[in-house]
């Protein structure tokens, strides 16, 4: 599987999560709170911030038709026509420059999420180390070839696809020359439920494509993020607001500057802790040998006298006998005299080998 590198980061298996902060509606149409979740995103640790740059119509148009009303009444934005969502959730072009060079100042990566070819060539006066393609996004085809033509590395969610669009996916990326792709797991609902989310599914996709897996994580809270990286996830991507209390159109799924720090430390300590595949035992475990139990003399012992369980006992600390051999101990006698809090020793033993 490829190293790929964005910007100073570097990701792979040997290599630690790269936390994504999605910016996304969060702003509430304000530059300066645009700006100031950067700021708390790099003072929670991530690793880079991610933008959307699309207009309204870009993505639709505006029709009051009900194809282009959202229906279902579970959605969080049920009732809402598209393109009066898209203007209030889009990120105007003319804060992209200010927005980047924020980023810059605090060495956070910045990039976006086009949704046109347009956007592409905006974007790329920024020089952004890499792109990241939607769910909704991840058939068109030509976006994706446009963005790979700049030769940067391209991050796909891969939310409300099969394993056949994946593999079709797959072979399109191999095809026009992106062996550095990046497929992000991804459950397009929001918030997404944790038995939704199918962790399991992480380690097939690596197996299967041999390109680096992650997750575009919509559910609440950490838990299922850092569980990912067990699995073999090493790029996370969650929404991003300084309070969900605040509202707006992602926010009830968006994690708050306190989670973040939280997601960034704990996927740190769950890839550190996966090593290697080993028994053998780490430095501090054999100093603590000495607090596992062991057979110890709990009574002054004449030589020639039988052991039994009131003149040994297997008790803490761990400088005698394993307690394994204590039906062989009990079957011998003293060798030597023996002193209360003494280790006992095979050499202290008759006939109990």
């Amino acid at each position: 599987m490829k190293t790929v590198s964005i910007g100073k980061y570097q990701i792979g298996p040997d290599h630690p999560p790269f936390i994504i902060a999605e910016l996304s509606g969060n702003h509430h149409h304000s530059v300066d709170r645009a700006l100031k979740l950067i700021d708390l995103a790099a003072a929670a640790g991530a690793q880079a911030i991610k933008l959307q740059t699309y207009t309204p119509d870009s993505l639709t148009i505006d029709c009051d038709a009900p194809d282009f009303i959202i229906q279902d009444p579970k959605s969080l934005w049920a009732g809402r026509k598209l393109y009066e969502l898209y203007q209030e959730a889009n990120t105007p072009y003319e804060w992209h420059a200010a927005l980047f060079e924020r980023a810059k100042k605090h060495g956070l990566i910045c990039f976006s999420t086009p949704f046109d070819e347009a956007a592409v060539d905006f974007l790329e006066q920024f020089n952004p180390p890499c792109y990241k393609i939607a769910s909704f996004e991840n058939n068109h085809y030509p976006l994706i070839r446009k963005v790979i033509k700049t030769g940067k590395p391209v991050i796909i969610s891969l939310g409300i696809s099969s394993l056949e669009h994946i593999q079709e996916l797959d072979a399109f990326l191999k095809k026009e020359g992106a062996s550095d792709a990046i497929l992000l797991k991804c459950t397009s609902t929001y918030p997404a439920s944790p038995l939704a989310t199918n962790l399991m599914t992480i380690p097939f996709l690596r197996e299967k494509l041999d390109l680096n897996i992650g997750l575009s994580d919509h559910t609440l809270g950490i838990g299922v993020s850092v569980a990912s990286i067990a699995l073999g996830a090493r790029v996370i991507e969650k929404h991003f607001t300084e309070s969900r209390a605040e509202g707006g159109v992602d926010s009830a799924f968006s994690m708050e500057p306190h989670e973040l720090k939280l997601l960034v430390d704990e996927s740190l300590r769950a890839w550190q802790g996966l090593g290697k595949m080993t028994f053998e035992l780490s430095e501090g475990e054999k100093k603590s040998i000495q607090f596992k139990r062991s057979i110890y003399v709990i009574k002054d012992m004449q030589a020639g006298e039988k052991f039994t369980n009131e003149n040994v006992r297997i008790i803490r600390p761990g400088h005698g006998l394993d307690p394994k051999h204590m039906d062989q101990v009990l079957a011998g006698t003293a060798k030597v005299p023996l002193l209360r809090g003494q280790a006992l020793r095979w050499e202290m033993v008759r006939n109990g080998v």
